[in-house]
């Protein structure tokens, strides 16, 4: 299947002015606390359009709009990072990307997952085991960082042995300055990163996939080497762009999302002791963090399709691309009431930290399950925690919405 027509011709363009905008965007909020600052836009109308061709959408209404209308707002974006082709199905629209999903939704059914529980907690509680003793750990470093990546390779039948050769090409494209610290500021230097990290990982998953159609396994590559869909198959590139974004997805969201939500409990006692007396709010209690942390703060720009307008009566030009802003609309009281308290025992939570429409992340049940069994496992384990002194400044860089170097420490046993 030829998908290099899905990507929006102003592609490029796109790319680079929607990183504008958020940069600017985020120079506006305190990025430790974004909440308030979401809230004074939907005061503000929930709209944004810094400049031409550039939207972002603050509001739930507008968000929903925004990504249920696949066919007038596309996914078909250059996403400038590291790739020379689609991500599959990120950016690949319907109908075509209904044939995607339909290969790939079956290996993260919530039956899959729970084939996969006994691993993932066998996992955590392997991390946990590694500090637990000695009262303190860098979180984000030695469980954050490493957990959600192990459960990959396990899920992809990669070799542990590999697990730090993933996470610097992670790094390559999600945290450059990682690579070279002149990726903080610089464009060229962060591209520069990124494309020589992405011709990396085309070459790790081509081989792969060329080895595994040689020597078929038991394994998710092997699945996609051997699949079809209606009655075609899956060419070489397809599995790398396939393979190329469950790497970067697969390895990060996850790991954002935990150190946020126990900076959140270590700093907030009674809603860390909730847990450990109510073990039973633990779904509840992920969900309302997800909704509340929201770690991917914002969407893949949509580009305008053609002339359109928004519910709120904004005309968006073709070509207009629009940033749905994940975090503001998971607190627009319009649709979530009280939404500036955080509630373990919220009843209904239409939180959209997964995204929403057709686009909706496909790894949402894998990284539900690997939140609850980490928040089970730890708090049966370490039921009190708190930030480390001297650490108590904790930082949130641009980006995901993670925290950097984030230092627990509790009573250590004996």
């Amino acid at each position: 299947m030829d998908v290099s027509g899905d990507v929006h011709e102003a592609g490029v363009d796109d790319a680079a002015a929607a990183n504008e905008a958020l940069g600017a965007m985020g120079a506006m909020l305190d990025l430790s606390a974004p909440q308030p600052g979401y809230q004074a836009m939907h005061a503000a109308g929930g709209f944004l359009q810094p400049a031409d061709l550039i939207a972002l959408a603050f509001n739930r209404e507008l968000a929903d709009y925004v990504l249920r209308h696949h066919e007038l707002f596309s996914s078909g974006v250059e996403m400038g990072m590291g790739n020379v082709r689609p991500l599959i199905p990120l950016n690949i629209d319907p109908p075509r990307h209904s044939k995607y999903r339909k290969l790939l939704d079956p290996l993260f059914t919530p039956r899959r997952m729970d084939e996969q529980e006994a691993d993932i907690t066998q996992r955590v509680n392997a991390l946990i085991d590694s500090f637990e003793g000695r009262g303190q750990c860098n979180f984000t470093e030695e469980f954050a960082e490493i957990f959600p990546s192990s459960v990959f390779l396990g899920l992809m039948g990669l070799p542990e042995a590999e697990l730090r050769m993933f996470l610097r090409l992670r790094d390559g494209i999600l945290h450059p300055e990682k690579h070279d610290p002149a990726a903080r500021t610089d464009p060229a230097a962060r591209r520069a990163v990124q494309d020589r990290t992405g011709q990396e990982i085309y070459e790790y998953f081509g081989a792969l996939a060329d080895e595994r159609a040689r020597h078929p396994t038991d394994d998710v590559v092997t699945r996609f080497v051997q699949a079809e869909i209606d009655g075609e198959r899956l060419t070489r590139d397809e599995i790398v762009d396939i393979c190329f974004l469950f790497l970067i997805a697969g390895l990060d969201t996850v790991s954002d999302s935990l150190t946020c939500m126990y900076a959140f409990l270590a700093t907030h006692p009674d809603h860390r002791r909730q847990i450990v007396e109510e073990p039973t709010c633990i779904p509840s209690a992920v969900e309302e963090l997800l909704r509340w942390e929201s770690p991917v703060p914002f969407s893949v720009p949509r580009v305008a399709t053609e002339d359109t307008e928004l519910p709120n009566g904004c005309p968006i030009t073709k070509g207009t691309s629009i940033i749905v802003m994940y975090g503001a609309a998971n607190v627009d009281e319009s649709d979530c009431p009280a939404a500036s308290d955080v509630r373990f025992d919220r009843d209904t939570n239409r939180h959209i930290a997964f995204g929403g429409g057709v686009h909706r992340c496909l790894g949402s049940h894998l990284a539900r399950r690997e939140l609850r069994i980490t928040l089970s496992e730890w708090h049966r384990r370490i039921p009190d925690y708190y930030l480390t002194p001297g650490h108590e400044e904790l930082e949130y860089p641009p980006g995901l919405r993670h925290v950097k170097d984030l230092m627990l420490s509790w009573p250590a046993a004996g």
